[in-house]
């Protein structure tokens, strides 16, 4: 892969494949989306850079790179869509401070004080790993042999 010089800022294309949001919206969240154009749903999505377009040195266009959602998570209530919109606008706030932006707002600057709070009675990943092997045991007791 080429180096670019700290000044060069790629741009970002999101490539067309949309399938682990599609997977992840529930049907009534799918069609209020078209029904209501302009509606919202909150979602945590986790995108891989696919491919990238380089340039030739004296060359007058922008590097790009090729983004793909490779996992997403939707809001399925009022409750989770506050706690991520929360936790969006803390993670707007640092970059504000940090110096992305100009003007400081108030409030949490760590994203995660949000989620911890908001989604502490949600599962951890030690227990969905359980659930998952207790429901593997019960159906291999339960499979007709």
């Amino acid at each position: 892969m080429p180096k670019l010089a700290k000044h060069e800022v790629p741009e970002m294309k999101l490539d067309s494949g949309a399938a682990f949001i599609d997977v992840a919206l529930t049907a009534a969240q799918k069609q209020g989306l078209f029904e209501r154009p302009g509606s919202t749903v909150f979602a945590i999505v986790e995108l891989t850079s696919t491919s990238y377009t380089g340039h030739a040195d004296g060359e007058d266009k922008k590097p790009t790179v090729k983004l793909r959602v490779t996992r997403a998570e939707a809001a399925r209530d009022d409750e989770e869509a506050a706690s991520l919109a929360e936790a969006a606008r803390a993670m707007y706030r640092r970059r504000r401070m940090d110096g992305t932006l100009d003007e400081v707002g108030s409030g949490p600057q760590n994203a995660s004080t949000v989620l911890d709070a908001d989604f502490a009675g949600y599962p951890s990943e030690e227990q969905y790993e359980e659930h998952e092997r207790a429901k593997r045991a019960r159906d291999w007791h339960n499979a007709p042999r």
